[in-house]
């Protein structure tokens, strides 16, 4: 199937349409999409994928490799999903000499043609029906990954603040028209307290209450500033694993994630551990290097959660799911346990990805038999798993 081209200006006049029903952060009351109604959590019970054009900072030497196409937002839309996470690197839209580390003073340089790219992205999603949460994966002086030279810290300097502000100010403008019925941003992946942004396996801990409240409404207030109705949504902390309690009044829904514990999540994957031959081989339910997960830890994981929605909170889980070494039966009954629990209380979720070693598509495991799906390999099993919930 082929892209269709977009007419910026025609496709942001003809998105500006008024979201009827749906509730915005705590702006109008709202039912989520499950049928289930035990919950009432703020934010519909979106159901979806991270797509992962824009999430490294470097350009791909192929403009073509990774990028989503619209068969594969068509596939989503007719396996009934209906939401997408775009989570991008700040530097990747901008334009500056990439032979050497970024400036303080190019943190602003948009790249007009990548911003254009961006758009045609989310007008494609939108045509498909799917929700788009526009995420910054890597802000100006944050990530929760090493592997691009941060020229400041965003917990601590007042530049990279502005500039992080900036960025926001700079997305709320240029889709001030888009309603928020199809798109909605979500302010920064994973946030966590890191002394050194440039050092992988330097320690993390929890960014301060009040550091997070400032930089979260400092965000806010730049992106409503074009349009009051827009849905904002801030990661939980530690790295999306805790709730936010500075920022409940805030009008800002919280995105949990469905990666605890690691041990199952990202078993061998080398970001994660310094030496991946001594991860713990995972299973589910069992003993993992001497302690023990199930069911119940994951209840007590997702208590705070789900007593953020009870409180009126709006609650999504952006992020989910095994890297392609755990072994698959013990990834999917992991995650079913997990998408169990979240179900009545109307919290939705994004599979961390669609296509890639996390995927649905051309996850490159060998434990598995894949179903042939238009040149791609599709995970059947996990498809059957995500369409249950």
């Amino acid at each position: 199937m082929s892209s269709e081209k977009i007419n910026r200006r025609n496709f942001l006049r003809n998105t500006a349409t008024v979201a009827a029903g749906l509730a915005i952060a705590g702006t109008a009351n709202c039912t989520g999409l499950s049928e289930i109604p035990a919950a009432k959590n703020k934010l519909p019970r979106w159901k979806g994928f991270n797509l992962l054009d824009l999430f490294s900072p470097t350009p791909p030497r192929n403009p073509d490799s990774g990028r989503t196409t619209e068969d594969d937002l068509k596939w989503m839309e007719d396996w009934g999903f209906d939401f997408v996470r775009i989570p991008m690197a700040y530097p990747r839209y901008l334009s500056f000499d990439r032979s050497r580390d970024i400036m303080k003073d190019e943190v602003l340089s948009f790249d007009q043609k990548v911003l254009e790219e961006i758009d045609n992205l989310i007008f494609m999603a939108n045509k498909h029906n799917l929700h788009v949460s526009l995420n910054l994966h890597r802000g100006p002086g944050y990530c929760i990954n090493a592997g691009f030279h941060e020229p400041f810290n965003l917990w601590k300097d007042r530049e990279a603040q502005d500039a992080f502000y900036a960025h926001w100010s700079m997305w709320a403008e240029r889709y001030k028209d888009i309603s928020p019925e199809k798109l909605s941003f979500d302010l920064l992946n994973e946030p966590a307290y890191i002394e050194d942004m440039n050092d992988q396996f330097a320690q993390k801990g929890p960014v301060p209450g009040d550091i997070y409240r400032k930089v979260a409404a400092g965000a806010s207030e730049a992106i409503w500033k074009y349009n009051r109705k827009r849905l904002i949504v801030a990661d939980g902390n530690s790295g999306g694993s805790n709730v936010i309690p500075e920022l409940t009044d805030l009008n800002i829904a919280q995105s949990c994630r469905a990666y605890y514990p690691h041990y199952v999540s990202h078993y061998q994957a080398s970001w994660v551990w310094k030496n991946p031959a001594d991860a713990p081989t995972p299973v589910w339910p069992g003993i993992i290097d001497g302690k023990q997960f199930g069911r119940a830890q994951l209840e007590e994981f997702y208590k705070p959660w789900i007593e953020l929605v009870e409180k009126g909170v709006g609650v999504h889980c952006g992020e989910g799911g095994c890297y392609n070494l755990t072994p698959h039966n013990v990834f999917l009954a992991w995650f079913g346990d997990i998408l169990d629990i979240l179900t009545p209380h109307n919290i939705g979720y994004a599979l961390w990805n669609f296509r890639g070693d996390f995927g649905i598509l051309d996850s490159r495991r060998n434990d598995i038999e894949y179903t042939d799906w238009y040149g791609h390999k599709l995970d059947s099993k996990l498809l059957e798993l995500l369409k249950k919930y």
